[in-house]
């Protein structure tokens, strides 16, 4: 068993918001495919990485998925898709392996 996270900002670089729709369709998507899915939105989650000479900043949204097989090639052409969707260089798309006690 795989548990995928995908770690999404709430807005672009200039601070505007992305649609509620973007997120809404996302976890339809994502429900459909997979039998389910968590989203932590209510509070998001702080980002922070060094750019250059300053430290950046997002407020993220956390997606997760658990599934049987990881579709790696599937995974890939979906952050490829978020990543152009969202204006993104890199929309971060993980996996552990996990075990259901």
């Amino acid at each position: 068993m795989h548990l995928v996270q995908i770690l999404l900002p709430t807005a672009d670089n200039d601070g505007h918001h992305f649609p509620s729709d973007w997120f809404r369709n996302l976890r339809q998507e994502l429900t459909d495919r997979f039998g389910g899915v968590t989203v932590y939105a209510q509070a998001p989650a702080e980002g922070f990485w060094h750019g250059g000479e300053s430290t950046s900043r997002d407020d993220i949204v956390i997606f997760e998925v658990m599934c049987g097989s990881l579709d790696e090639p599937w995974w890939r052409d979906y952050r490829a898709r978020l990543e152009a969707q969202f204006r993104q260089d890199q929309v971060i798309v993980r996996a552990q392996d996990i075990r259901v006690l």
